[in-house]
């Protein structure tokens, strides 16, 4: 079987993983980057520069720095975070150069294209949406005197953390535009990657620029979905592997699926998992994909050997 072209969407540590994983698969990857972080440095350039928010983008080059001791030294110099209280403190060196870069260039992309060219990159990297987006959620259980009660929080960093019960996102501003080369890389892949990672601030976002969503419902690409190790955690409390697909539906009901990667650590009811696949078009492959001695942790190898075995279903039919 040839190596497949793969369009990997999604941020953070969670998109890391499925790079990670898909390098040792196919050299023919693009990563489809958020753009709605607001904490941390990220947050900080944002502010003050009015730029997209580089340190998902930074991660996801790193992730696909070419396995030679030049690659891993240039990724490592990127993912250096400069300590103290000063100016530099808390900045990552990969957000700085990147921000030069977007300074010296009119386009993003070709800033990205340029670090990526620095760490001989097995793969692309792309911003979602063309504008800085900030995320806003419905969320419940924030006020005391009416759990029932629905609270407006607005921001990455603030809906990440939220100790409520996230309802519903949207983006703002609303619509935003999609880069050209983004939609073009989901219409031309083989196969569309999203997940894991956390749902609402990194995954779902995907699906509310409506050119990454049309260009989903379309292309001739597999799509899988990989849910999380934890699904139950952080801004997704309470929620089990069956809810995400709920939410994935009531989010996209017209984009449907070929695969949903879970663990079997989070399978609850292997039946009800299943219909819930079947209401997306979607198989359930439950493998085990974490890392054996890292809670929370997906190991690349095992997460690799799950991505072939969808490919290789697909190619050889039921």
């Amino acid at each position: 079987m040839s190596a497949p072209i793969v369009a990997a969407l999604g941020g953070g540590h969670g998109l890391a993983a499925t790079l990670s994983a898909l390098r040792l698969l196919t050299d023919d990857i693009t990563a489809i980057v958020t753009v709605a972080d607001d904490g941390g440095s990220s947050g900080r350039l944002r502010e003050e520069f009015g730029v997209l928010p580089p340190g998902d983008l930074r991660m996801a080059l790193s992730a696909l720095c070419s396995d030679t001791e030049w690659g891993h030294v240039w990724r490592d110099v990127l993912q250096h975070r400069f300590a103290g209280d000063g100016p530099l403190g808390g900045h990552a060196l990969g957000n700085l150069l990147i921000v030069a870069l977007w300074e010296l260039h009119e386009d993003p992309v070709a800033g990205l294209d340029l670090v990526a060219r620095l760490l001989q990159a097995r793969g692309r990297v792309l911003p979602m949406a063309a504008v800085p987006l900030t995320i806003s959620a419905a969320v419940r259980g924030l006020v005391t005197e009416d759990p029932a009660a629905l609270t407006d929080v607005t921001g990455q960093a603030t809906v990440a953390k939220t100790r409520g019960s996230v309802e519903s996102i949207e983006l703002l501003p609303h619509d935003p535009p999609a880069y050209p080369e983004s939609v073009a890389a989901i219409r031309a892949a083989d196969w569309v990657i999203l997940g894991p990672g956390s749902w609402f601030t990194s995954v779902m976002p995907h699906l509310l620029v409506p050119e990454l969503r049309d260009a989903l419902k379309v292309t001739r690409a597999g799509r899988i979905l990989v849910l999380n190790l934890e699904p139950g955690t952080g801004e997704t409390a309470g929620f089990s592997a069956i809810r995400h697909l709920e939410t994935f539906i009531d989010l996209a009901p017209e984009v449907t699926l070929d695969a949903v990667v879970v663990d079997p650590a989070v399978v609850d009811d292997e039946d009800e998992l299943d219909a819930a696949c079947r209401r997306v078009g979607a198989r359930p492959h439950i493998v085990p994909v974490s890392a054996r001695h890292r809670l929370g942790v997906h190991d690349p190898l095992r997460l690799a050997s799950a991505f072939q075995d969808v490919f290789g279903s697909a190619s050889t039919g039921p």
